[in-house]
């Protein structure tokens, strides 16, 4: 797995992002059909946490599967990884968190999972008509996204990981700092009611796949799309 990866522009379509999933899919599929998502030519990127929590974590597969779906890997994915690779995972704070489908698959499911998750990147540029937009699961450790891509090139820095996909400092102290060299980054793990801006860092994760919506954003023009069903 390549921890960084940069996706081309899309000529063709609309690029949106959406927060956190957490195995609540046809939640978002219904969205996505709100705003006319059209899988022939736009593409929707995720800032992980696809799996644990919701009723339908196993579609995480199908998902990442097809060719207009690319996310990161966020920590509840890193579990999993640790869990099945021997890294150190707190098995009742992993079950409580909404691990426990992936815990009792047998042994041979688990692999088929993870052999997935871990190929996903830690850090995505997506480039637009108006610059790069970068995704993360929770947060850059750097204030310069170049200097974070070229980190995570050069090597498994566990503590620069940690921060990518378990941070909420930025929001918990109202960090208005901007990440220098791109135009937006875009992440989700905290949850807010609404989608909250600091500096350039946008947070998607407003409870879809709990008691709040599915916020969807349209990379091109930085513009929030109504994606709830009836609105």
């Amino acid at each position: 797995m390549s921890a960084f990866r940069r996706i081309a522009a899309n000529s063709r379509g609309r690029d949106l992002a959406v927060g956190d999933i957490h195995g609540h899919f046809e939640r978002l599929r219904d969205c996505l059909e709100a705003v006319g998502f059209d899988p022939v030519v736009d593409r929707l990127f995720s800032v992980g946490d696809l799996v644990d929590r919701g009723p339908g974590s196993a579609q995480a597969l199908q998902w990442l599967a097809e060719p207009w779906f690319h996310a990161v890997q966020g920590n509840h994915e890193s579990l999993a990884v640790n869990h099945l690779r021997g890294g150190r995972v707190d098995l009742d704070m992993y079950r409580a968190a909404g691990g426990g489908w992936f815990l009792d698959l047998p042994k041979a499911e688990q692999v088929r999972f993870v052999e997935v998750f871990e190929r996903l990147p830690i850090a995505l540029q997506v480039d637009t008509s108006g610059g790069p937009v970068g995704l993360l699961h929770a947060d850059s450790p750097f204030d310069d996204w170049p200097q974070l891509c070229a980190s995570l090139l050069a090597g498994d820095d566990l503590q620069v990981r940690e921060v990518c996909q378990w941070s909420r400092r930025r929001l918990k102290e109202g960090d208005s700092r901007p990440v220098k060299g791109l135009r937006a980054l875009l992440v989700g793990h905290t949850p807010v009611l609404e989608i909250k801006v600091l500096g350039n860092v946008w947070h998607l994760d407003t409870g879809g796949w709990s008691r709040g919506h599915f916020s969807l954003l349209e990379l091109d023009g930085l513009e929030p799309l109504s994606a709830r069903p009836g609105a």
